[in-house]
């Protein structure tokens, strides 16, 4: 999952693109259609984005449809991405997928 820094889950809507990288003048990685950003994912340089609760109540949401979590689950997703953000600083990328996590382990039938 890439957690673009406009806000949107980047699914679909990239374009292909060439950067200069540590390792290389020319390594072929992807950019965002919408915003244009392009991802440098050779050296690690992956985005974060720190959102207001709301946003990322918002995003949690939109996570939760695009990977089919089943719609009586999502309430419960959206509560431990509250609980997450307000435990700590981690970015929104790591609370959605810690989030994610804890639901599967959970196995919320």
């Amino acid at each position: 999952m890439i957690l673009c820094e406009c806000g949107e889950i980047v699914k679909d809507g990239t374009f292909k693109d060439y950067i200069k990288t540590s390792a290389n003048p020319s390594t072929c990685t992807i950019g965002h259609q919408k915003c244009g950003l392009i991802f440098d994912f050779f050296d690690n340089k992956i985005p974060k984005k720190y959102s207001s609760k709301n946003e990322l109540k918002c995003l949690a949401v939109c996570f939760a449809e695009k990977n089919d979590l089943e719609q009586k689950n999502i309430g419960k997703f959206v509560l431990e991405v509250d609980r997450l953000k307000s435990s700590g600083k981690l970015s929104d990328r790591d609370i959605l997928l810690a989030a994610y996590k804890k639901m599967d382990d959970i196995k919320i039938i």
